[in-house]
This record gives C-alpha cells, structure tokens and sequence, in this order.
C-alpha cells in the first residue's frame, strides 16, 4: 500500500487506493465499506485540525485529499499508521460511535 503525494501544476494532493488494506477487515466487520469515503470520513474525525485545511475528492476506489504541502505531509505521516493498522481503525470507529460521528461510506 502506498500512500502517494502529487504536485500536478501547483495542485498538490495525496492519494492511496482503498481496498488491500491491512485495515479493510476491521472496517468490514464494523459496518463500513473500506472506500474512499470511508477514509476521508475517518480522516475528518480524526484529525479535525488537519482536514478543515484540505478539500477532499474521495471515489469509491481512491482516497484524496488536495491542499498544501505541509498539509498533506502531515496527514500522510498520521494516517499511515492507522491504515496498517486493524486495532487503530477499530479503536478509531469505536471513538466516532461514541461521538455520535456518522460515516458517509
């Protein structure tokens, strides 16, 4: 899985395919479809700080986030333990339940 960081004309994004994930079972047996809204909602719950900064053009296939550079290295070196990660992820869906979060999957 590789977490990709883009500059296309002065656009700068990161991307990851969803699906293959080392934390797509944890998803699935939540609830949740491991796409790219998923993500991008675990990502908003998450890190509030970082993604009211970035806009987002998720697909079903694909996460992605567009905003500054330093932006998105600092969301790419937050997310990429969590992606690898089942216990995080569930650990994670168990706060935004909590929280009365609701996922957009």
């Amino acid at each position: 899985m590789a977490i990709k960081l883009h500059d296309f004309n002065g656009e700068h994004s990161l991307t990851w395919d969803a699906g293959g994930l080392a934390a797509d079972a944890a998803v699935a047996g939540a609830g949740h479809e491991p796409n790219g809204y998923f993500w991008e909602g675990l990502v908003r719950f998450t890190w509030p700080d970082i993604a009211e900064r970035l806009g987002f053009d998720s697909e079903a296939g694909m996460f992605c986030a567009v905003g500054s550079p330093g932006d998105l290295e600092r969301l790419k070196t937050a997310v990429e333990s969590v992606i690898t990660s089942p216990e995080a992820v569930r650990d994670l869906i168990a706060r935004a339940k909590t929280s009365g979060f609701e996922f957009d999957d």
